[in-house]
């Protein structure tokens, strides 16, 4: 018998799906992130070597696994494909190949098909679509510098503006102030900065505040729905030039991502918003992960 499998290459993480050729998984499991805009080329090639390995074991052997494809952040960087190739090689990987952005994998996984419109609000953000005819479009996914509105990075920004501008009297005061104190283990708007602009602190953990907002907003506060509905209008924006582009008379849309997911305030402004600029965009949960998405592609692959 014949395997595929399926990579969902993160920056922090990296999940991994095998099926066997008549489409039954038989195996998930998770490993570290690959993405080599955010790590070094060591550390992403031990990390992919540790799942070459895992495949052999789930596929009685490496021989057996004759399509993989990875869904990997950081693909637009043009050496990323073949440098993820080469240490998969490296690794003892002798099967096919195929190298995608991590939103392709996303929007096969989530939809069980090529077309259709996928939004994921993460610790990023980004829209994709494909439509029945195969034209693409993307918005957002530049990255935390430039872009990534109402994502989780974002909130977690917001949230922390929240804090200072009630602190110095900008804004009334809000509860995200103890819950983030709580939080971060401190107690004043100093250490606050000092967190922020500490050197070890990177984008994950500005996103790793985001949670705050939904208790936040269950207790009614001000600023924190605020922050909700800012978020659910901007991702609502990242929605709309792919469907007037690509699905002008309606299309589904699948909603994924951890702010998406967990976070009512924030979906339920996103969906009252589309009702407004997109009211023909049917949207919906995920059915399947992007991991689950790579093993479908491969799949595909592997019959053609």
């Amino acid at each position: 018998m014949k395997y595929v499998a399926g990579v969902d290459g993160g920056g922090t993480k990296t999940a991994v799906t095998v099926m066997d050729d008549t489409g039954r998984t038989v195996s998930t499991f998770a490993s570290g992130g690959i993405n080599y805009n955010g790590r070094d080329e060591a550390e992403v090639s031990r990390h992919l070597a540790e799942i070459v390995a895992a495949l052999g074991v789930a596929c009685g052997g490496l021989d057996s696994c004759a399509q993989l494809v990875v869904g990997a952040a950081g693909v637009s960087n043009p050496t990323v494909p073949g440098r993820l190739t080469a240490a998969l090689r490296a690794s003892g990987y002798g099967g096919g190949v195929h190298i995608v952005g991590d939103h392709e994998t996303a929007l096969f996984g989530a939809l069980e098909r090529e077309h259709g419109m996928i939004l994921i609000a993460g610790t990023g953000s980004i829209c994709f679509g494909r439509s029945g005819s195969g034209a693409v479009h993307r918005t957002g996914g530049f990255g935390h510098l430039i872009d990534d509105e109402g994502s989780g990075y974002s909130i977690g920004r917001d949230v922390l503006s929240a804090v200072v501008r009630s602190h110095d009297g900008r804004a009334p005061g809000t509860v995200l102030t103890e819950m983030t104190y709580a939080k971060l283990g401190i107690g004043s708007v100093p250490e606050l900065v000092g967190f922020v602009y500490d050197r070890r602190t990177g984008k994950q953990d500005i996103a790793a505040l985001a949670p705050l907002l939904s208790d936040a907003c269950a207790r009614g506060d001000e600023a924190a729905l605020a922050i909700a509905a800012r978020s659910g209008a901007s991702l609502a924006e990242l929605v709309r030039p792919v469907a007037e582009r690509l699905w002008p008379n309606g299309g589904e849309l699948a909603l994924a991502g951890s702010v998406l997911l967990r976070n009512a305030h924030v979906r339920e402004a996103l969906l009252a918003r589309l009702a407004q600029i997109c009211p023909a965009v049917q949207a919906a949960a995920a059915r399947r992960d992007a991991s689950a998405g790579a093993a479908l592609m491969a799949l595909r692959m592997l019959k053609a």
